[in-house]
């Protein structure tokens, strides 16, 4: 995957500042502590796909893939479900990917978030035709979030 320019940098963020303004989420930016280099994003945004489990707001991560394995998903999943169910009173958070990414899922159960293969879909946006069509659904509620 090419790096993204600056244009399309900008544009992403003009994106995710619109997001938040309108439906109130959206990613932020993930930077380390220590030096405040930019890792990835992570965030919430509202699911705009028609499925058996929307509407929904689910939670997702990108990082670049030399920082996997250090926990930094986890830390800002973590605060965006924070965010969503302390200070947005969402009843409930989802996430999804495909059976392969394993280390999403990873995340995903981390979290604390269940998953039931009765909730695996088929993604709308994606030709039937597609190896990537097939998801798989995580949910978390506010009930278990405060029980944790």
């Amino acid at each position: 995957m090419p790096l993204a320019t600056r244009e399309t940098s900008d544009a992403w963020i003009d994106r995710q500042c619109a997001r938040f303004a309108e439906h109130g989420v959206g990613y932020w930016a993930v930077e380390l502590r220590e030096t405040g280099q930019l890792v990835g994003a992570v965030g919430l945004s509202r699911v705009t796909y028609e499925a058996h489990f929307t509407p929904a707001v689910g939670a997702g991560w990108r990082l670049a893939r030399r920082y996997w394995g250090y926990g930094y998903a986890s830390e800002a999943a973590e605060a965006a479900m924070t965010f969503g169910f302390a200070d947005l009173r969402l009843d409930e958070i989802v996430a999804v990917t495909v059976p392969a990414n394993i280390r999403s899922q990873q995340v995903m159960r981390r979290l604390g978030m269940t998953y039931s293969s009765a909730d695996d879909f088929d993604h709308p946006r994606l030709p039937h035709a597609d190896p990537l069509r097939r998801h798989v659904l995580f949910r978390m509620t506010r009930s278990v979030w405060q029980q944790r």
